[in-house]
């Protein structure tokens, strides 16, 4: 059994309150479970720094979450006890996502343990929707060495969140990883464990003509080994197999851009498949 705690928390790190609509007082926004925990209330506005916090009683484990309605429940990992989510509410931030998303006075929030069975799958482990630009204790984790104007719709997060939209650019739908022109641009993905991945699947940028596109990528793996890919100008994802192999880190780099007139090849998602080792 894991104890879990999920609690709102303001910019100073005082817990948050909040109000249902048949009740006269405040409560809160706390809440302790074992295994399983969530949070609900009909009156809450989040603010800027506000912070959604997720701390277990036992490090290195699995959890399912769900922090707001409009992110997709996903399966992650943590190494240590605490997780924080910060909420960003600048205009930059809120055109990389949804309208809704934090926007409403009505939550809620889910938090559980993950199965076995989740844990032992093969599926995409780089899929994490609930990644942020700046690592928050949650893994997979994707940074880059640029991002275009450090702006929100173009950080390498985005290309782990599991939207696929890629028929335009910059606002949500449309986020994606930008590199800015930079020659040596490369995207790690941190999985914070041992996984054995074995196939990739890319899906590029379409927005032609404002678009470029890539014709040969590569993956270099934290064992030191490299593979190579060459990619077409198509919307659907691109899927590779590779020799299996355990790894901690994937990075995505060595781009060779096609010879077309637009200088702006972009990233929509990446997906690595494989198992936890």
């Amino acid at each position: 059994m894991t104890k879990i705690l999920l609690e709102i928390l303001d910019s100073k790190g005082a817990v948050k309150s909040g109000k249902n609509d048949y009740e006269e007082i405040t409560r809160p926004l706390t809440a302790v479970g074992e295994d399983f925990v969530d949070l609900a209330t009909q009156d809450l506005t989040f603010e800027e720094g506000d912070q959604i916090r997720v701390t277990v009683d036992a490090a290195d484990c699995y959890l399912v979450a769900k922090l707001d309605e409009t992110l997709d429940t996903s399966v992650i990992f943590l190494p240590e006890k605490v997780w924080t989510y910060t909420v960003s509410m600048t205009a930059n931030a809120i055109d990389a996502r949804p309208d809704k998303r934090f926007m409403s006075k009505r939550h809620y929030l889910s938090v559980r343990t993950a199965t076995n069975e989740e844990v032992a799958a093969y599926r995409n482990w780089a899929l994490n929707p609930h990644d942020q630009k700046e690592f928050n204790g949650a893994y997979p984790h994707a940074h880059a060495n640029v991002e275009t104007r450090n702006d929100a719709t173009f950080f390498a997060c985005n290309a782990i969140d599991g939207v696929y939209a890629n028929l335009s650019h910059g606002e949500y739908p449309y986020q994606s990883w930008g590199i800015n022109r930079q020659a040596d641009a490369a995207l790690t993905i941190d999985f914070g464990r041992p996984v054995a991945l074995d196939k990739v699947a890319f899906t590029l940028r379409n927005d032609f003509p404002h678009d470029n596109y890539w014709t040969q990528v590569s993956l270099g793996f934290s064992d030191g080994s490299k593979e190579v890919f060459h990619t077409e100008k198509k919307p659907q994802p691109q899927y590779f197999d590779f020799e299996k192999r355990v790894v901690t880190s994937v990075t995505f780099s060595e781009l060779i851009q096609a010879a077309d007139e637009s200088p702006f090849p972009a990233l929509t998602e990446i997906e690595l498949f494989g198992r936890n080792a």
